[in-house]
């Protein structure tokens, strides 16, 4: 494999809520990242079918899941997971949602850990130690990092609330961490999966629909992305990172 990745996937959060959030990293994400502001998530805007989306790049519409339960595909499509492994590849995931384990197929991570969301003050920092401690032993090829409690605060708060665009800036702090500890032997995508509204999300409304992406690493070229993305180009850009020939049945197409 060419290189290796971590990808961050921050739960509801929304554009504007990153912008209003005043965390003085994101100015040094600006500088370091291709990123756009307008990235398209997928309709229903859930976060179990946004995911599945992210990581086998075709729409719910086609893999099937359009809630956060989990239903087999019935027309199987595989996802980064599997081309990881099928080429010999490891690869780890840190979340604090339990329905995410699905996203991979039994067998497809050599290294996973689920924090409860109620069990912490901050799953996202607790996540973080951890999956830091997986990096620094183990060195997995794809680290997906999940953090959940923007999206906790949300539904909590209510988005675009103060408490959730603190939430949004003490986020942004563990991609700085990871970033400073391994964004030099890593590829850092960070994202989100859709944005939300009042106190829920899931329409395709735009506060639900328009969420922010970053690539960091040397494949890209650091600036604003003019050209439209979408949650299918996740699955496909990764792989182009690391050498992968992507899956016949994926829709979206990498941005290098």
């Amino acid at each position: 494999m060419n290189k290796k990745v971590i990808l961050i996937s921050i739960d509801g959060m929304r554009p504007d809520g990153l912008c209003a959030c005043g965390n003085p990293y994101l100015a040094e994400l600006e500088k370091t990242c291709a990123y756009t502001y307008s990235s398209r998530s997928v309709f229903p805007s859930v976060t179990l079918p946004c995911h599945f989306s992210m990581t086998h790049s075709v729409t719910p519409q086609r893999h099937g899941i359009l809630t956060n339960t989990y239903v087999p595909q019935v027309r199987p499509v595989q996802g980064i997971f599997e081309k990881i492994k099928a080429l010999g590849g490891v690869s780890a995931m840190y979340y604090g949602w339990e329905p995410l384990r699905d996203i991979a197929l039994p067998d497809m991570l050599r290294y996973s850990r689920y924090i409860f969301w109620k069990m912490r003050e901050s799953v996202d920092a607790c996540l973080t130690d951890e999956a830091l401690v997986c990096l620094e032993r183990d060195k997995p090829d794809f680290m997906f990092l999940y953090l959940p409690d923007t999206d906790e605060c949300g539904h909590a708060d209510g988005w675009m609330s103060e408490q959730y665009v603190k939430t949004i800036s003490a986020a942004i702090d563990q991609v700085k961490r990871v970033i400073s500890a391994f964004g030099d032997e890593y590829t850092v995508i960070i994202m989100a999966d859709h944005g939300g509204h009042d106190r829920s999300h899931g329409t395709e409304m735009p506060e639900d629909m328009t969420v922010p992406l970053f690539f960091r690493g040397k494949d890209f070229t650091p600036g604003e992305i003019k050209e439209q993305l979408s949650l299918l180009n996740i699955a496909p850009t990764i792989a182009k990172v690391m050498g992968i020939e992507p899956d016949e049945d994926w829709e979206g197409t990498s941005v290098i």
